[in-house]
């Protein structure tokens, strides 16, 4: 029951995070080790010369770490008189087997180090790389905070284990691979006796390793849905205590960090109880050779040196099988996240390929017919047909939820129509390729973007080419010299993250001078000017006529004043065109505009 309700707290819907409990469920029952682990190997192949490297190193140290304890039953027995040789020597080489195997482990723990480095350098890279080629789609319907989880904690975990885990995984197959060869020459059936114990460790290390798979799995899936949720917080804090939202967010948090703290609790106890068990099941198998060992001493089967030997060997058998428990969790717990990683780099990338766009002087945009839905059998767009003459400036408006933005996404092809076409110049947009369109395109979101970069390098985002003499008309026309005169270094004054060292307002009008620095053929403004104040706001629609001309513009406003000069004003409703017109003609019909116009400056109740 209790598990019951953990399940239930960490897979509730925290506000903005869409169906975020079913997707990690999704992920829990995804998993499949065999395919990870051959994934994995890939990564490996592409560093043949440091796995050689690693590979020589544990044989080698193996082998020297095999043989000491034979050159140690040969010392012992040159004391007891029961064989002949040079004690010196047999001492000196025994230590200098030694140091040489100690070396040998400072040297595998270097290069495994080294090792993990440059193969999470090659996943983390990949990995970026692809967030970078993904939909929008994909990106819009994840988690950030989860997404972000997998390049961090997932990564990490593949690190830890590749450094630390492999390398001991490696010297320990092969220490039992000899051990076991060594044991058989000296004894075999004193070797068959201690081997008894190998039984316990198979029962034990299946018995445990299955619950440490289970809930490693689900603290993965729950740690990414933490950061999801941290995330969120984070980037929401203001709304979170505009609406005293405080003990609400705390009770979800709590409830998801109880639920990961219990499956952390429960994935430590099965992988650190490993250790302890199989100490154990050595210490049987040391009674085992103590017993039999002196019977077969007394008996001439063996001497007392092999005796001391066996003890070694009996050390060595059963370390590396501690080892390789104790580290079976965190190599579930890698697998877990790389398959959580693997599943981002199997998501399909989005289409680029396509032709250019006909160079033209004109840019036409045509909308025919489009039909589109976020969700199957929930249309946003039905039947739209709408034409932007090229130079042109057509407004947007309606309702809130009428279509207005999902117009644009389609138009930059952030998501792809079910059917009917859009087309610039009577091509195709869907014959061009992403980049192209968006090559000629420029956008200013409702939702300001500026990165943790120079306000000069946020300026040429979109055409790292452009003149200075270009940036500075960009900025005059979009009212925001005066504003960059006044920071600190000016062009060079280094934003903090998305701009949170400078208001809203100059956030906005830094992304409009970002837009016109781009000089698109077409311009999309989406209520490009809802952050700044009214005297503001007049004087960037001044700039913004002059910059519109002969430019095809596309304008969404909920603020009617500043698209009364729009050449089409396109009334939306449900995902259709209602009426469109120029602002006397729709006011003229008292219809859907007229009552919406009225509504913002005669008073008239919604």
């Amino acid at each position: 029951m209790r598990e019951e309700k953990d399940q239930k707290l960490a897979e509730r819907n925290i506000p903005g995070m869409m169906n975020r409990g079913q997707r990690f469920a999704e992920v829990q029952h995804a998993q499949n080790s065999g395919a990870a682990l051959r994934r994995i190997a890939v990564y490996f192949a592409k560093e043949k010369g440091m796995v050689a490297a690693m590979l020589a190193v544990v044989i080698f140290g193996t082998l020297c770490g095999v043989y000491a304890p034979s050159l140690q039953s040969n010392a012992i027995d040159i004391i007891a008189k029961n064989r002949t040789g040079d004690l010196g020597r047999t001492l000196l080489l025994m230590t200098v087997v030694y140091l040489i195997y100690s070396a040998g482990q400072l040297l595998q723990g270097l290069i495994g180090a080294q090792l993990s480095q440059r193969i999470v350098k090659q996943m983390r890279e990949e990995l970026f790389g692809k967030l970078m080629d993904l939909p929008v789609r994909y990106l819009d319907t994840h988690s950030h905070g989860d997404v972000m989880s997998r390049m961090t904690n997932d990564i990490e975990n593949i690190s830890t284990t590749v450094s630390q885990s492999l390398p001991s995984l490696f010297s320990g197959v092969l220490t039992i691979i000899g051990t076991v060869a060594i044991m058989l020459w000296y004894c075999w059936q004193l070797a068959l006796l201690s081997f008894a114990t190998v039984i316990l460790t198979v029962i034990a290390t299946k018995f445990l390793s299955k619950r440490v798979r289970k809930f490693s799995r689900r603290r993965q899936m729950l740690l990414g849905q933490l950061n999801g949720t941290v995330e969120e917080m984070v980037s929401g804090y203001r709304t979170v205590v505009a609406y005293n939202h405080q003990d609400v967010t705390t009770e979800e948090f709590c409830g998801t960090s109880d639920a990961l703290t219990k499956a952390g609790i429960r994935t430590d106890i099965f992988s650190g109880i490993m250790g302890p068990i199989m100490n154990s099941i050595g210490n049987i198998g040391f009674v085992i050779i103590a017993v039999f060992g002196g019977y077969f001493s007394v008996n001439g089967l063996i001497s007392v040196g092999v005796i001391s030997a066996f003890i070694v060997y009996a050390k060595q058998f059963s370390r590396p099988i501690n080892e390789i428990a104790q580290v079976y969790g965190q190599l579930q717990t890698a697998v877990a996240g790389a398959e959580r990683v693997f599943m981002v780099l199997d998501e399909q990338n989005e289409d680029k390929a396509g032709e250019s766009i006909r160079e033209a002087e004109d840019a036409e945009v045509t909308f025919r017919n489009v039909q589109f839905s976020y969700k199957q059998n929930s249309p946003v767009l039905q039947d739209f047909t709408l034409t932007v003459p090229s130079g042109k400036k057509v407004a947007l408006v309606g309702a809130t939820g009428s279509g207005k933005t999902t117009v644009v996404n389609l138009l930059m092809r952030f998501y792809d129509i079910d059917s009917g076409d859009i087309l610039i110049n009577q091509q195709s947009i869907q014959d061009i390729s992403r980049d192209a369109l968006r090559k000629n395109v420029a956008i200013v979101l409702q939702d300001t973007v500026l990165f943790s970069d120079t306000i000069l390098n946020n300026l040429k985002y979109g055409n790292a080419d452009a003149a200075f003499s270009d940036i500075e008309t960009a900025v005059k026309m979009s009212r925001c010299r005066e504003m960059i005169a006044m920071l600190p270094q000016g062009y060079d004054t280094v934003l903090s993250e998305s701009g949170g060292n400078i208001s809203q307002g100059q956030r906005q009008l830094l992304a409009i001078a970002r837009a016109f620095v781009a000089d698109p053929q077409i311009l999309i403004l989406d209520e490009a000017t809802s952050n700044v104040d009214t005297r503001t706001e007049k004087a960037i629609q001044d700039a913004m006529h002059l910059v519109m001309q002969n430019r095809t513009s596309i304008v969404i406003a909920h603020r009617l004043s500043t698209i009364r000069d729009a050449d089409i004003i396109v009334v939306m409703d449900h995902g259709r065109i209602v009426e469109s017109g120029n602002h006397d003609a729709l006011l003229a019909q008292k219809g859907k505009y007229y009552e919406l116009y009225m509504t913002q400056y005669a008073g008239i109740a919604t």
